[in-house]
């Protein structure tokens, strides 16, 4: 179970944050079990963080060019 804490956290500096922004936090942070879990509910968001964490910046070619 979560502390008090971890809900501190969630109701304040993350709120507002996009649902895919903070399952790719949960992504980045999870351990084998929990990554598995995540990988069978969200196999494409896996797939993209994974990339995405490989790639410079994080910008995928197909996220287009900017100046």
């Amino acid at each position: 179970m979560s502390g008090a804490y971890d809900f501190q956290i969630a109701s304040t500096s993350l709120r507002g944050a996009p649902v895919d922004a903070l399952l790719m936090a949960a992504i980045l942070g999870a351990d084998t079990d929990n990554l598995a879990r995540l990988a069978t509910a969200f196999p494409q968001l896996v797939a993209e963080t994974r990339a995405r964490f490989n790639a410079p910046g994080g910008v995928l070619p197909e996220d287009g060019a900017t100046s």
